[in-house]
This record gives C-alpha cells, sequence and structure tokens, in this order.
C-alpha cells in the first residue's frame, strides 16, 4: 500500500490524552479543523479521496438497524464504496459477546445484519462484507496487540467506565475490546475509518498501537484517520436528550428499519415535542421539534434550514406527518428488500463466507508479517 506515508501525516491530529494541558489544547484544536474538513468534503460530495487508501469498520449484529444507525453510520457506509478503492465492513460478533448472548439467536442477528446491510445498499462487488469470527487472525492479531497495552490505557476508555457502571462487574471481554478493536482496523492496514464521536478515544488507542508497534518492531501499520459523519445524531422519540436506541425499553422511543408504514406513523405520531405549534430548529431549548427537523433533513436530503422551511405555515401535529411520509418513502423499499433477502439465508451465508475468504486473502500475509517481526517465526 503505497499510500501508507501521505495518510501518516493526516492522522498526527489524534494523539492520546496527556495530563498535560497544553497537549490537551492542542489536541483539541487538530481535533476540530479535521473534524470541520471531513464534514464538509462529505456533504458537498467530494471525492478527493478516490486516489487511495482503505476504509474499515464494524457494527455489532444486534438485529436490526434503527434509523439512527442508518443516517449516522449505514448511509455513509455506502457513499464511502465509491470514495476509496478498498473498503470492508464487517459483521463483529466477536465483540458482541461481551455481553451474555443467547446463540441461536446470535446466529439470526447476524444473518439479519448481513440482510439489513445489503438492503441499505452495502455492495459485496465494492466492499467486502465479511463476519469477523471467520478470520481468526483477528483474535490473535488482538493477542499480541494486547502484549503492549497498559491496562491504566483501557481503564481510561469511556466505554469501559460507562459499561463497567452499569454492569458493575465487566468482563475481561469488555475491559479489553477496545484492542480488539484496535486489531480490527490495523490488521487490513487501514487508513480511514468512520467514526462517531464517541468512539474518537478508541481511535486514538489503535492510532496509539500502530505507533508503538511501529517503533518496537519497525514501520508496518499506518495511523487509521477518523472520517467523521457531519449527519447529526439522531435522538430518542420519547426523550429527545437520549440518543435512539435499540435498547431503549420504550417501545415508541425508536425506529426500527423494518417498521412498517402504521407502525412508523403511530412513533412519529406520539414523538415528545412541546407546546409551541410553530416549527423550529433550537436543539437546546426545543429539542423534541428539533429532532423531527434533523430525521425530516436527513430523509429528504436536504439542509436543516431548508427543512424548517418547508414547515413553515404547519402547526407540529401536520409536520408530524410530513415528516412520517418522508421516513416511509425512503424506508419502504429497504424494508421490502430486507424481507426477500431474509427468505434466502443461504445466499446471505454465501455473501459472508465470500467476504470472509476475501478479508482473510488480505490479513494472512500482514499477521504473518507481524508473527515474523515479533519472533513467532
Amino acid at each position: 500500500m503505497t499510500h501508507h506515508r501521505t495518510v501518516r501525516s493526516q492522522s498526527k491530529m489524534a494523539l492520546p490524552v496527556r495530563t498535560d494541558m497544553k497537549h490537551l489544547f492542542r489536541f483539541f484544536l487538530k481535533f476540530n479543523s479535521s473534524k470541520r474538513a471531513f464534514c464538509s468534503a462529505a456533504c458537498s460530495g467530494n471525492k478527493e479521496s478516490a486516489g487511495g487508501g482503505r476504509v474499515f469498520s464494524g457494527i455489532q449484529p444486534t438485529g436490526v438497524p434503527h434509523l439512527g444507525n442508518y443516517l449516522g453510520a449505514l448511509e455513509n457506509w455506502v457513499s464511502l464504496q465509491s470514495q476509496f478503492p478498498s473498503v470492508l465492513y464487517s459483521i463483529v460478533d466477536l465483540h458482541s459477546i461481551t455481553q451474555p448472548q443467547d446463540p441461536a439467536l446470535l446466529r439470526s442477528n447476524i444473518l439479519d445484519m448481513a440482510a439489513s446491510l445489503l438492503a441499505c445498499g452495502i455492495d459485496p462487488e465494492r466492499a467486502i462484507l465479511f463476519q469477523q469470527s471467520q478470520v481468526s487472525e483477528h483474535a490473535e492479531l488482538s493477542w499480541i496487540l494486547g502484549c503492549l497495552t497498559t491496562m491504566p490505557r483501557l481503564r481510561h476508555l469511556p466505554q469501559w467506565k460507562m459499561k463497567s457502571k452499569q454492569k458493575k462487574d465487566g468482563s475481561v471481554g469488555l475491559f479489553t475490546y477496545p484492542v480488539l478493536q484496535a486489531a480490527d482496523i490495523l490488521l487490513y492496514k487501514s487508513t480511514h475509518v468512520p467514526v462517531g464521536e464517541d468512539q474518537v478515544q478508541h481511535l486514538e488507542l489503535a492510532q496509539d498501537l500502530a505507533r508503538i508497534f511501529n517503533n518496537h518492531y519497525g514501520d508496518l501499520f499506518p495511523e487509521p484517520a477518523a472520517l467523521l459523519s457531519c449527519t447529526r445524531k439522531v435522538k430518542s422519540l420519547r426523550d429527545p436528550s437520549a440518543k435512539m436506541s435499540k435498547s431503549d425499553p420504550h417501545t415508541m422511543a425508536t425506529i426500527s428499519i423494518t417498521d412498517s408504514p402504521d407502525d412508523i406513523a403511530l412513533k412519529v405520531r406520539r414523538a415528545v415535542t412541546d407546546f409551541t405549534s410553530e416549527v423550529t430548529f433550537d436543539p437546546e431549548a426545543r429539542p423534541g421539534v428539533s429532532n423531527l427537523v434533523t430525521i425530516h433533513a436527513a430523509m429528504a436530503r436536504m439542509g436543516v434550514e431548508e427543512a424548517v422551511a418547508q414547515a413553515a405555515g404547519l402547526d407540529t401535529g401536520a409536520y408530524k406527518r410530513l415528516v412520517t411520509e418522508v421516513v416511509i418513502q425512503r424506508m419502504t423499499p429497504i424494508r421490502e428488500e430486507i424481507q426477500r433477502l431474509r427468505a434466502d439465508p443461504e445466499h446471505l451465508e454465501e455473501v459472508l463466507s465470500q467476504g470472509s475468504c476475501r478479508a482473510r486473502e488480505l490479513a494472512a500475509p500482514v499477521l504473518r508479517e507481524v508473527r515474523q517481526r515479533v519472533g513467532f517465526s
């Protein structure tokens, strides 16, 4: 991959977090400027990245994605297929077992996710779509990188802090899964990783581990750069202070991409708003209405200002009907395609099997080089 050196200079924007406030200030300046540059490029359809680079991203098999997943990640994944010459998307089932899983349900969820990704526009001809656990090199590289990682470094990552508090006693797998994330990325010498803002610190770990490995054993891994989506986060329809989530106990809070038109209409109609009838965009003062504007703008592929302009003269009740129509129009073809694909599990298994073979072809020589440098062979 001849482009590694150029990407290395771009990816310096994410430095390890230090207690020195001067370093922290410099980091945030660099991070914010990089984020703005990517967002403007993505939103304007800029394809300057098409000359080189490799994208990797993964998604856990937690069943069918919801609207927030689609707008926040999957829509971006589809567009990246035409912006980079090499793209890998993994259903990361190894990550999913950091929480207890029913084996039969996990198998079903993997196929549900495969069908969902294909229906949303992931094309196996333009991207490698594969099941993480079928490429054993991920786990072996994770162990090697784990031996270069300190426990204090992992202890300060936000996901561990949050989830270990929720579970009171998190597993070793939950503690070390950011190392597996780093292995997922570095195994393919990935240069770019689409991430949400809550995952940036985990990507920094991958960057740190690339530097640490290269310093110990000679240059091998590029330092991957973050691709931050410019799409605003979609919030819960029942609690707009929280993001939309599959784990939300309130059934009216989340729109699944397989919801029927009637279900979508009901959920949008019951979405929390306020007592002002005019539609405006003010996430701080009017989070519920602003969430509907965000959804409307993203689903109609327009700016927030244009969405608000379309709502002129409508009260929130009428505006909810407009939002419902736009969501149904975008989601119906995806829902129907998921149903068609899910009816043929053998086809889905074959797509994942072929993807895993292609992923192994890329992963195996990298791990052979790692093993040789570490001294295993």
